[in-house]
């Protein structure tokens, strides 16, 4: 059997209704409470064969959808407030299926201090593509953090280890790093986001908004066991993963004095310039200078790159 949008809507009717929410449940806008702060907002897409497999439990589609959202929410310094889901799938899935994928949404969506407060249902061809709207504050105090705000003599740093998050079922369970991102923020970080693309591509992606050159030292890139177990199976070594496979929603920020916070690992540093380069010493003690350009590894929709489906 298929799905139908008008018992979807009868099932919701009966769901928690969500603290936040100030105006009617089911309206095609939902009227949030005021909260103290700037408002911030971001968009994401999780797309079937791409993002997910479509073999994968149905909640745990949900629940990235959102945690992608969320996690470049926390690239913000914002706390979360609310969510909105838009889901468009093909007429055989099920309808316990299009349950599991909005309950396992909002529940990923109330773990990280935000409420599912609305959202649309279509029916489509297919594949399946889930999006979400996700909302929440930042003080009202401080310049917001952002790509194009690296500064020259600053250094980079990444909140964790990188690599192997597809072949180890990681990039389904994402964590974003909400209290990372306002300690870096407060710490003084001018730019910040999520590696959700590939460490290189992303950095690159930064020094090019920024209008800076990065220089990103190899030896101190910190490699997820996730990344090593991969590599021993054959094809990229770990460093390879953790430059370039993406979707392990780690942060990476510029600041000038990164001792002082916890948790954080320098990996490199701002200067004159513009792009990526990485340093890597060689067998004689020389360091090696390589330019990085797109293409080489990551995900570029629509590139002619190595990057591969997420999935």
């Amino acid at each position: 059997m298929g799905w139908n949008e008008d018992t979807l809507h009868r099932w919701l009717a009966g769901q928690p209704w969500p603290l936040g929410l100030e105006g009617s449940r089911g309206h095609d806008a939902a009227v949030l409470r005021p909260e103290a702060g700037r408002p911030v907002t971001c968009v994401d897409q999780c797309v079937e064969g791409i993002h997910f497999d479509p073999r994968v439990d149905a909640a745990a589609a949900g629940a990235k959808a959102v945690l992608r959202c969320l996690s470049d929410l926390a690239a913000t310094a914002a706390e979360p407030r609310a969510v909105t889901l838009a889901v468009c799938a093909p007429a055989d899935w099920s309808e316990d299926r299009l349950r599991s994928v909005i309950t396992g949404a909002r529940e990923a969506a109330v773990r990280h201090g935000a409420e599912l407060v609305a959202g649309d249902l279509a029916q489509g061809p297919g594949p399946a593509a889930l999006t979400v709207t996700a909302i929440g504050a930042l003080p009202l105090e401080g310049r917001p953090v952002g790509r194009d705000r690296a500064l020259p003599g600053q250094q980079v740093v990444v909140t964790g280890p990188l690599g192997g998050s597809l072949p180890s079922g990681r990039h389904l369970r994402i964590e974003p790093r909400f209290e990372a991102g306002r300690r870096l923020w407060a710490a003084g970080a001018t730019a910040m986001m999520d590696v959700s693309d590939g460490l290189a591509l992303d950095l690159y992606r930064l020094a090019r908004a920024s209008g800076v050159r990065i220089e990103l030292d190899l030896a101190t890139v910190p490699v997820h066991d996730d990344a090593v177990r991969a590599a021993a199976e054959g094809g990229a070594s770990g460093l390879e993963r953790a430059l370039g496979d993406g979707e392990d929603h780690e942060l990476v920020a510029t600041l000038d004095s990164p001792s002082a916070i916890d948790g954080v690992l320098p990996i490199g540093r701002v200067v004159e310039g513009q792009g990526l380069v990485l340093l890597a010493r060689g067998p004689d003690g020389v360091m090696e200078v390589q330019e990085w350009t797109p293409g080489r590894s990551g995900w570029i929709h629509g590139g002619d790159g190595p990057g591969g489906k997420a999935t």
